[in-house]
């Protein structure tokens, strides 16, 4: 690996990690500073590991992260006894301390939870977990959130302006706190996975950064006991079955492969396998999610050795109970589609005219796209190939539209 994709590597990787435990040092009141130093670390190491890479590049960003820190400090003249005590008084041990693995955990853990804190809108939690944890920078949030850069940047200005004035602390919350948070904590982790899964970026598909980076932070929260609970190993067990799947969903050539077509043979087993050991601990206690229901849904597709044997008659029952749990357009559309494949077009036609277009936003042309499944399986090309044309007005993904056009030329 050249220095160059070494470095972007490694700051997908370690930036939350290194903004984290920063912050556990210099509190949440330096957070812009404190990513702008993590930020100029990667810059910097970008130029002297052209000349020589270090043996531990990771030892290497943390220390110069912390040692840009500690200038920017006395650049600003704010902390120069603050710094003096990080490095020769007795705490300074301590300070070493927290740069230990099972540290480094805990400070990201502490992260996501002031991200997901019910002071910050739904829609700065997530732009703050992208930029915080995630390590996305403001263009990145802004094509994967499909808004302004101006946006996302006022987004975050707000988020942490919150967080200084309401004085949020860099903990996990305990007692009552901890449920309404965790559960929004989940709900975020669940959306970054949807935006590599399946992402609105003009020209990818797939973002594995991202689909990798909610499997770590779900990982993460397992490992502490009070977390474990069975909507939790549900989660875990819908991100390894969809993430299985992956390097199928993609040809070599990067055209998008579906379901139907993809080479079973490749999914990769170590992750089904997770997945299945994860969803057996979810069933241990009575307790349902909607990720429950998805996961037994993305179960059922992997369990089938072709798309021909797949269990339409029990995907379309969990569909009916995700359904009847949180009634959402996106499973109504699935569930069509799941119709359509058991041959029961008036099902499926009911429940597409439930949709209205704008309801899905973005997504809309899945709607458009499985009005052409339903009109070609009927044997109705005219009006299939009309859908068609409609889901590729309305799809944003290069690739998604490559394969629209394809299924319109036949």
């Amino acid at each position: 690996m050249s220095d160059e994709p070494l470095v972007e590597h490694l700051f997908r990787h370690q930036f939350g990690k290194m903004v984290s435990v920063l912050t556990r040092i210099f509190g949440l009141s330096n957070l812009e500073m404190i990513e702008d130093a993590v930020q100029d670390t990667f810059v910097n190491a970008l130029t002297k590991w052209r000349i020589q890479a270090p043996d531990d590049p990771e030892a290497w960003l943390m220390q110069a992260a912390k040692n840009r820190m500690v200038d920017l400090f006395r650049k600003t003249k704010a902390e120069n006894k603050h710094t003096e005590q990080l490095y020769y008084s007795p705490g300074a041990h301590h300070l070493n301390e927290l740069f230990l693995d099972h540290e480094i955990e805990d400070a990201q853990l502490r992260m996501i939870f002031v991200a997901c804190h019910p002071a910050l809108k739904p829609e700065e939690q997530i732009a703050f977990a992208l930029r915080s944890i995630a390590g996305f920078n403001i263009k990145e949030i802004a094509v994967g959130l499909l808004l302004p850069e101006e946006t996302v940047k006022k987004r975050l200005q707000r988020a942490r302006k919150k967080v200084v004035d309401q004085g949020i602390e860099f903990a996990v919350p305990s007692g009552a706190d901890l449920l309404p948070r965790f559960n929004r904590v989940m709900d975020v982790i669940y959306l970054i996975f949807n935006e590599g899964f399946q992402s609105t970026h003009q020209a990818q598909i797939i973002k594995k950064d991202l689909c990798g980076e909610a499997l770590r932070l779900c990982q993460l929260l397992l490992k502490r006991d009070e977390m474990r609970s069975s909507k939790l190993y549900a989660l875990f067990a819908l991100l390894c079955f969809h993430s299985s799947r992956l390097d199928t969903k993609i040809s070599q050539e990067g055209e998008l492969i579906d379901l139907e077509h993809q080479d079973r043979t490749q999914w990769f087993w170590p992750l089904i396998k997770l997945g299945n050991e994860a969803m057996n601990k979810a069933m241990e206690s009575d307790e349902l999610s909607t990720y429950h229901f998805e996961a037994a849904i993305a179960g059922e597709h992997i369990k089938a050795r072709t798309f021909a044997e797949t269990d339409w008659n029990q995907i379309a029952h969990w569909y009916a109970c995700l359904l009847e749990w949180h009634d959402h357009d996106i499973y109504r559309l699935n569930l069509a589609y799941v119709h359509i494949q058991q041959g029961n077009f008036a099902n499926a036609e009911r429940l597409l005219l439930q949709i209205p277009p704008k309801n899905l936003a973005d997504r809309q042309y899945l709607l458009f796209g499985t009005w052409a499944e339903l009109h070609k399986a009927k044997g109705d090309r005219q009006k299939a190939n009309a859908s068609l044309k409609e889901a590729i007005e309305a799809v944003t993904n290069d690739v998604e539209r490559r394969y629209l056009e394809g299924k319109l030329r036949g």
